[in-house]
């Protein structure tokens, strides 16, 4: 039997096992292989496949692989990368479809879940504004800063500006860990301090502010920090009213006239 004739019987074998049982009983190879096969239809893809997951290890790594570290693979175009990275980007439409109508309060995971697939192999910190409407839903999702996150990198005031651009309500911080541990450092918990003093001066919302690690996150509501950090600032405020008062009642016992 021609080659042609081979490579084509065993892709057809693929698609019906597919459309019969979805992707139960696949091999990652098998997976991968498909998905090429959808930009190279009349092209064996097997071994690629199998190069692919020889070098990115699994079929995670495989499908959120770089499209110009996919082309270095022998017979890998850009053609043949298509499927890999349609089917990437479908998932995240499909996911962050899926948490538009949902109150954040209720989805901090699916939060993790849209954004973890595109930010777990980051090399260095990316920093994430969320901004939301008033009934939860996200409006826009921005980048504001790359490299190490501190109070110098991050604007609270290109924070506010973005929630006023953006007709937003409250807002949700997402940054990533390289290290794969997602613990908030102190300067970590101070930037996002000082990101709910600021939203609560101009009284706009900060649900959470989530760090992403390896597979896992923290999360400063979760972890009752954020409540912990409107407290703060409301006690601050308390303390500065009273202030406030205690002076004006000084200046009227020693300047009675002028009251």
């Amino acid at each position: 039997m021609p080659s042609d004739d081979i490579h084509k019987g065993h892709r057809r074998r693929l698609r019906e096992k597919f459309m019969k049982s979805g992707l139960a009983g696949f091999h990652d190879y098998e997976i991968v292989e498909l998905l090429l096969t959808l930009g190279s239809p009349r092209k064996d893809c097997k071994q690629q496949a199998k190069e692919a997951l020889q070098r990115f290890k699994t079929l995670r790594g495989v499908l959120s692989a770089p499209l110009e570290e996919l082309q270095q693979i022998k017979g890998v175009g850009l053609h043949s990368a298509f499927g890999l990275k349609l089917v990437q980007e479908v998932a995240r439409e499909f996911l962050k479809e899926k948490i538009l109508d949902k109150p954040f309060y209720k989805s901090s995971q699916e939060i993790f879940d849209y954004l973890y697939h595109s930010m777990r192999d980051f090399k260095k910190e990316v920093f994430k504004v969320i901004y939301l409407n008033a009934q939860n839903q996200i409006i826009e999702t921005v980048d504001l800063s790359e490299g190490t996150v501190n109070g110098s990198s991050v604007s609270p005031r290109e924070v506010i500006e973005g929630a006023i651009k953006y007709n937003a309500v409250s807002l949700i911080f997402v940054h990533n860990h390289p290290s794969g541990n997602p613990e908030p450092s102190l300067s970590d918990k101070d930037l996002t301090r000082e990101l709910v003093y600021a939203g609560k001066v101009m009284r706009i919302k900060v649900l959470d502010h989530i760090i992403i690690g390896d597979n896992r996150y923290f999360s400063f509501a979760g972890d009752g920090l954020i409540e912990e950090y409107e407290m703060d600032f409301l006690n601050l405020k308390l303390r500065g009213t009273s202030e406030a008062k205690r002076r004006l009642y000084k200046a009227k016992l020693s300047s009675p006239e002028l009251y």
